[in-house]
């Protein structure tokens, strides 16, 4: 196992198509729900153990060999918005497509063959994770982190945040993550183990989904979603 690769997998600058996307900061920020650092910290922590939990424990269930046709429909299950199910899909092919030139291999191109128009980008994160050379913990911790880093990073472009102080709300959140990737890789084993799909968290933030249906409508974005 190659502790680099994770470095490269969890970067920012890897061309996955994160950039793009706010994770929902973008109409939490026109809602008046983030303005500033405070509510920033808050909005990511709870985003960290609702969606961040899931996807943590999504990624690592696909790096233990769960089979990523019931991983996806999980995934489509507990994504209620259309909107968010397209943009994670979205992702989710390009991950792949940039994974398949950093770590080529069979079972990258087998995936890219099943879903063709893209598999939810958890699924996809795992079934990377796997393929260069990482642990279940060290997918579902690329999973949190993300979940987190990207509204952080949106909102520093949204409303001019000092980026020190969005650094601090990820600083702060650092125990938090660690707890998060626990109990994901706690389901994920329990999927393996024999409980199936079911034993995945269902844990759901509903303002958000709202918000990305909100944000879907709207004739001019900064972020895709």
């Amino acid at each position: 196992m190659s502790r680099a690769a994770l470095l490269v997998l969890a970067d920012g600058r890897f061309p996955a198509g994160g950039h793009a996307h706010s994770g929902g900061a973008e109409a939490a920020v026109k809602a008046g729900r983030i303005t500033g650092a405070a509510s920033l910290e808050e909005y990511c922590r709870g985003r960290l153990h609702t969606a961040g939990l899931v996807a943590g424990a999504v990624a690592a269930a696909a790096v233990l060999g769960a089979d990523v046709r019931e991983l996806d429909a999980a995934v489509d299950a507990r994504t209620p918005s259309a909107a968010l199910r397209g943009a994670a899909r979205r992702l989710g092919r390009q991950l792949l497509r940039a994974a398949r030139v950093a770590w080529p291999c069979a079972e990258l191109d087998a995936l890219a063959r099943e879903f063709p128009k893209g598999a939810h980008q958890p699924v996809v994160l795992g079934v990377v994770a796997r393929a260069a050379g990482l642990s279940a913990e060290d997918a579902a911790y690329c999973a949190a982190y993300e979940c987190v880093s990207g509204p952080a990073t949106a909102v520093v472009r949204l409303l001019g945040l000092d980026p020190f102080e969005a650094t601090g709300v990820l600083a702060r959140l650092a125990g938090e993550v660690d707890r998060v990737v626990d109990r994901g890789v706690e389901a994920a084993r329990g999927v393996v183990g024999g409980a199936g799909v079911e034993a995945l968290p269902a844990a759901s933030a509903p303002l958000m989904e709202i918000g990305a249906e909100w944000h879907a409508g709207w004739a001019v974005r900064l972020f895709a979603s």
